[in-house]
């Protein structure tokens, strides 16, 4: 059985979506996270389904847990899961155990063929930006990459989705704005920096980001780290990226669409409509479009690309669940 924590939460929604759609010969559980303490009844396809309370008893039982709610939740989660021995194999899509000494990062779409993780690790999915961005760089052998990465709300969960949906509302009602989540204004807005009374701040996501990053990039041959930068985008999901690449010679777009196409990215050609963030919800993998020389660089090129981010998560913790089952997790 798979247990997913948090299955209320934007990430585990779009677990629980790619579970069902999996084909793994599993049952799946869900348990809380926002209020660990309540059972709750949300709905797949139109039935009711319940949702239980994140305690001992129903984490027995379980084979995998993914944890998809809060850091907090992990934590809780974990602590109960180490009283059982064996412990479960643990799938954390929240930074909320990446700094235990047994953590180690996932990715799939980007491990080398017979790369292995020890079924006791805290099997710990790499962010969704770092992730989008390891998987260009490898597919091309650039001199010098720029990338400017552009977030969006929903990284901060349904409390950073509503608090975009209400300043829009406001705006338009000249109401005071909330700004519990990112301590300014978000709507209609671009932020290099939350406010100082921020939960969180995009500075820690930044880091976070980067040492993701930085350890994808070397698995394998190792590939140099970009000059990056995050902006917070006021839109609800997916990230985009603006990369500019530079080259040891001159490349030509139709070049650069032909070194980056394969299973996992999309690419969009001259006539074809380039990638947005909304055209890629629901989307798995890396769309790719806009390819154009640099008008003031012989060896560089632009790009456009844009991922869900909630999808590509989802797709990468399926993906370790099915190695752990398959591996005869008992």
């Amino acid at each position: 059985m798979v247990v997913l924590v948090g299955g209320e939460t934007l990430a585990g929604r779009e677990v629980r979506d790619v579970l069902h759609r999996s084909g793994l010969p599993v049952r799946v559980q869900w348990t809380g996270a926002e209020d660990p303490s309540a059972v709750t009844l949300t709905a797949r396809d139109g039935e009711p389904v319940v949702v239980s309370a994140l305690d001992e008893e129903n984490l027995t039982g379980a084979a995998v847990v993914i944890l998809a709610g809060s850091a907090a939740s992990s934590r809780t989660a974990f602590g109960l899961l180490k009283r059982r021995s064996p412990r479960p194999a643990v799938i954390d899509l929240t930074e909320g155990l990446e700094d235990l000494p047994e953590a180690r990062l996932r990715a799939p779409m980007l491990e080398p063929e017979g790369y292995v993780v020890d079924r006791d690790a805290v099997h710990t999915v790499a962010h969704p930006a770092a992730i989008a961005m390891a998987v260009l760089l490898r597919r091309i052998a650039a001199r010098r990459a720029v990338i400017q990465v552009l977030a969006p709300v929903s990284e901060q969960g349904r409390r950073g989705v509503g608090e975009l949906r209400q300043q829009v509302v406001n705006l338009f009602s000249f109401k005071p704005l909330p700004k519990e989540v990112f301590d300014e204004q978000i709507g209609f807005n671009l932020l290099a920096r939350y406010g100082a009374e921020a939960p969180e701040s995009l500075a820690g996501a930044e880091g976070r980001i980067d040492r993701h990053l930085a350890t994808l990039l070397a698995l394998g041959a190792p590939v140099a780290m970009p000059s990056w930068r995050l902006v917070q985008a006021p839109v609800f999901h997916g990230y985009c990226f603006s990369v500019w690449l530079e080259f040891e010679r001159r490349t030509g777009a139709r070049e650069i669409a032909a070194a980056l196409a394969c299973a996992q990215i999309d690419v969009r050609t001259d006539g074809q409509e380039a990638p947005t963030n909304v055209g890629v919800a629901g989307q798995s993998g890396i769309t790719v479009g806009a390819i154009e020389n640099d008008r003031n660089s012989s060896q560089a090129v632009w790009l456009w690309a844009a991922v869900d981010n909630l999808r590509l998560t989802a797709d990468n913790a399926v993906a370790v669940a099915g190695q752990l089952l398959g591996a005869g997790v008992p």
